[in-house]
């Protein structure tokens, strides 16, 4: 009979562990949205400072090209 009671144990808890486990993902995937958002910002950042590289280096040479 303990066998019995512990299953019914089992699936009087059972509705709070789905609750855990929903609650668990739902702060993953705010958790992972909020990472993916601080990735793009750092790396729009550095695309844009790469950027500027280029449009340096294509400043300078065509300021080699106009000179020769």
């Amino acid at each position: 009979m303990d066998t019995g009671f512990g299953l019914v144990a089992f699936f009087a808890w059972l509705p709070f562990l789905t609750v855990l486990f929903n609650l668990a993902l739902i702060i993953f995937v705010i958790y992972f949205l909020i990472k993916v958002n601080k990735f793009i910002n750092v790396k729009t950042k550095l695309d844009q400072e790469r950027n500027e590289k280029i449009d340096e280096l294509i400043r300078g040479i065509s300021k080699v090209n106009k000179i020769e």
